[in-house]
């Protein structure tokens, strides 16, 4: 084994080894002085437009660009070196699909972020929470098929996880079988996904009700949707249950709602003054949008009748707002003007003590 030793040979390895790095160093710095001149010439032109949306999507994609410039850099030294090219075909194969998913990635949420800054320049508050809750649900899709696809081609990589692959292919029908029901709710969440951004039966800041809850749409997932409740709590519902199952929507079209309150009155309470003094109310209420303010006698019972109080506001939270002032402000009207309407069951010793002596 001595004779066989050569210190020449291991010279010979060590000036490839020094040419292949000088080379490396020399193609990845032109690479990168490549990228880096490219991106300002492009927030040149960014900065000429109006609007912040390029700069976001530039944002997002400069790193991944950065990595693949790289890796091009990287490539064209192993097709001139062949010290790198056996570390290189090693590499790319598990390499070069990550870099071009991280690419899509970043991408994808790059137009869907600047879209959304776009959407919050729009006017119409409807159309705008319609389009945020499309590009969300959207670039979420496509962000799950990017992740799948870029995992498949790594693996496809990995010799023995192909070989693994062609073995099981022989047996494919009960792999397909057995595929299907473990991906079956994965399934369902993408497909349930996709037709909540197609049919739009909530939208990002909708106020709904569902299951006893009744709150804000926060966020709208594959798999489930968070609606925030009035005490700041965070309902979690699956997204299939909105396209199974019956809930409201509070704000599909506009904000704009009616709501009543009740009052269980006296059966001989005279009605007229009561309502005159809910129309003037009404009137002075900066809260009341001018729309809806009635007064009717809804039910009748042998002890009490029903008035039911409709007003209505420009938005759900004015409208809750109006409610609990109205509530307030005709039972103290009442007390005040009206005692006899409020119902009482109170034993009146006082009064009986008098009947009983006369």
């Amino acid at each position: 084994m001595l004779d066989q030793y050569d210190p020449r040979n291991l010279e010979i390895a060590w000036d490839e080894l020094a040419v292949a790095a000088v080379a490396l160093a020399i193609t990845i710095a032109i690479a990168l002085v490549i990228h880096w001149i490219a991106f300002r010439l492009l927030r040149r032109f960014v900065r000429i437009s109006e609007t912040t949306a390029d700069d976001e999507l530039l944002l997002r994609i400069k790193l991944p660009l950065r990595w693949l410039a790289v890796a091009i850099a990287v490539g064209i030294v192993a097709h001139s070196n062949s010290l790198v090219a056996a570390v290189w075909d090693a590499a790319a194969r598990f390499v070069v699909p990550g870099i071009i998913g991280w690419l899509a990635l970043s991408a994808v949420r790059g137009f869907a972020a600047a879209l959304e800054l776009r959407t919050e320049e729009t006017v119409d508050h409807i159309a705008a929470r319609s389009r945020k809750t499309r590009i969300a649900i959207f670039s979420r899709t496509a962000s799950f098929v990017i992740v799948i696809i870029t995992i498949a081609l790594i693996l496809i990589g990995i010799p023995g996880v192909r070989e693994i692959g062609v073995t099981m292919m022989a047996s494919a029908g009960l792999l397909a079988l057995a595929v299907g029901a473990a991906a079956q709710p994965a399934l369902k969440s993408l497909i349930s996904g996709l037709q909540m951004a197609l049919t739009e039966p909530i939208r990002i800041g909708d106020m709904v009700v569902i299951d006893g809850h009744t709150g804000r749409v926060e966020e709208i997932r594959m798999s489930y949707v968070l609606v925030r409740i009035w005490d700041e709590r965070l309902v979690i519902v699956p997204t299939s249950r909105f396209l199974e199952q019956t809930f409201e929507n509070w704000s599909r079209t506009s904000e704009k709602l009616t709501g009543p309150i009740f009052l269980h009155l006296d059966p001989i309470t005279d009605i007229a003054p009561i309502r005159a003094e809910f129309e003037r109310w009404a009137a002075a209420n900066p809260l009341w949008d001018k729309r809806t303010a009635t007064a009717q006698v809804t039910d009748a019972h042998p002890e009490s009748v029903e008035l039911r109080l409709t007003v209505s506001a420009h938005t759900i939270g004015d409208l809750w707002n109006l409610r609990c002032q109205l509530r307030e402000h005709i039972l103290a009207w009442l007390r005040e003007n009206m005692p006899d309407a409020l119902i009482r069951r109170r034993l009146e010793v006082e009064a009986a003590n008098e009947r009983a002596e006369t």
